[in-house]
């Protein structure tokens, strides 16, 4: 039981999971799950008692292999330098200055997901920004990623039909924007395994045809990229959907030990020039309540338990899409920032090379400008990349996105860089100036010289 008093009023809560779901801000999918702090008194009663607390693992360590994960790995040599201070004094301890990059780097995988999450609960939104800011995570696979003063964009050049040539238009026009540092990844509309193989193919025919220090990556199953890898696909990054709870990820047909296959696979093929980080996880908020597997835990709490199996698996990138559950989980504009706020945060203190695909679904209560809000305050919190699809309109999924012009956006008013080795290829190509200026470019530019091909299927 914890209880506080506010306003002369006795508050009380029943259990650790109640008062972190009373404690969150007010949003659409906890108040479907019946989580939702009953009134703004309740929500402020809720956040001074968790102030004076430690925070624990909210799912029993024998009904959860995630639990078991995050206690069975938690770095309790770490952990002995912050063991003393309750959410309140986490919160202040992050946003004091002696409180440094090298600091937070020590610590980030003695920090729990439930750590993360409730101190994200104290914070206003210029905490969150603060507190990102000063987080670093590098990863290389064939570039670097997550340098200081450098935004990645991963250049997603989906098509409805999966045709080639729309993909390639989509994917030409990517790079001559100077987007595709982070990866070059594709969601295809289709499940079938030569085509899955065509375009990997594809994809590993621009990258070695024009020597593109970037990978690329097919973002389907992973029992399907283990069956393409058995097959001689050129894979370079394994993809998978994660969430926090084992049943949710049970409900996308996966379990630790395949993601573990998965990873040994890919590390077999030795594709990486620069690193060794061969994995790429996507999450969001109200993934574990959509599959009914949130077990009474607030959603951005789940959030933040995905970030602790990403971890496991040192990845190249992990991002949130957090709009793009829909308005059923994050009802509007504000709810979409607040959100995207509170997963990179806790990404990025948990030591995740973590970007963000700032989106939302056509029938949220939200619109571009919201988006551009959140990409700026991303931007300027150290958002490791973002997304990049042609017009911010992504036809084969169907949900608005940020668009390569975006990233320009970005980069001009922040003066963010490319992954260096990116920046010099696109120097080399001509694409970008010595300041990192895009060029004009015209029909006779090397790249619009030949369409990849696919392998033969």
């Amino acid at each position: 039981m914890y209880k506080t008093t506010l306003s002369g009023q006795v508050w009380r809560f029943d259990s650790l999971k109640t008062l972190m779901a009373k404690a969150s801000p007010a949003r659409s999918g906890d108040a479907l799950a019946g989580v939702i702090a009953d009134s703004a008194e309740e929500r402020m009663a809720a956040k001074i008692a968790l102030t004076e607390i430690l925070a624990n693992p909210l799912i029993p360590y024998e009904q959860d292999e995630v639990t078991r994960l995050i206690i069975d790995t938690h770095d309790s040599a770490a952990f002995a330098a912050i063991r003393h201070l309750t959410v309140g004094d986490f919160r202040d301890w992050l946003l004091d200055d002696a409180t440094d990059t090298a600091t937070l780097q020590q610590v980030a995988r003695a920090i729990t997901p439930e750590m993360a999450a409730a101190v994200s609960k104290l914070m206003r939104n210029q905490d969150l920004i603060l507190a990102a800011s000063k987080c670093r995570v590098i990863t290389r696979f064939r570039n670097t990623i997550g340098l200081p003063g450098h935004l990645s964009v991963r250049l997603q050049p989906n098509h409805p039909t999966d045709d080639m040539k729309g993909i390639a238009a989509s994917m030409l026009d990517g790079l001559l924007y100077g987007a595709g540092d982070a990866v070059i990844g594709i969601n295809p509309a289709s499940d079938s395994l030569p085509v899955l193989a065509q375009l990997n193919h594809m994809l590993d025919d621009i990258i070695q045809r024009f020597a593109i220090p970037t990978q690329s990556c097919i973002l389907t199953h992973v029992t399907n990229t283990l069956q393409l890898i058995e097959r001689g696909a050129p894979v370079d990054l394994v993809f998978q959907s994660v969430a926090g709870t084992e049943a949710a990820n049970s409900g996308f047909g996966i379990n630790l030990a395949l993601l573990q296959e998965a990873r040994e696979a890919a590390l077999s093929l030795n594709r990486g020039t620069l690193g060794n980080h061969v994995m790429y996880f996507e999450t969001g908020q109200g993934s574990a309540l959509s599959a009914n597997a949130h077990h009474g835990v607030d959603q951005q709490t789940c959030e933040a338990r995905a970030y602790a199996v990403a971890r496991h698996f040192e990845p190249l990138l992990v991002n949130t899409v957090v709009g793009f559950i829909g308005p059923e989980y994050l009802y509007d504009g504000k709810q979409i920032i607040r959100a995207g706020l509170e997963d990179h945060f806790c990404g990025k203190l948990m030591g995740l090379p973590i970007g963000c695909d700032v989106c939302y679904t056509n029938h949220a209560e939200a619109d571009q400008d919201d988006m551009d809000t959140l990409l700026t305050l991303l931007c300027n919190a150290g958002l490791t990349f973002l997304i990049g699809v042609p017009g911010a309109d992504d036809i084969m999924l169907n949900y608005q996105s940020t668009s390569f012009h975006d990233a320009l956006y970005a980069r001009r008013l922040l003066g963010l860089k490319h992954a260096p080795e990116f920046a010099a290829w696109l120097a080399k190509m001509q694409i970008i100036d010595p300041d990192g200026t895009l060029r004009l470019t015209d029909a006779r530019h090397p790249l619009l010289s030949v369409l990849p091909q696919g392998a033969p299927v």
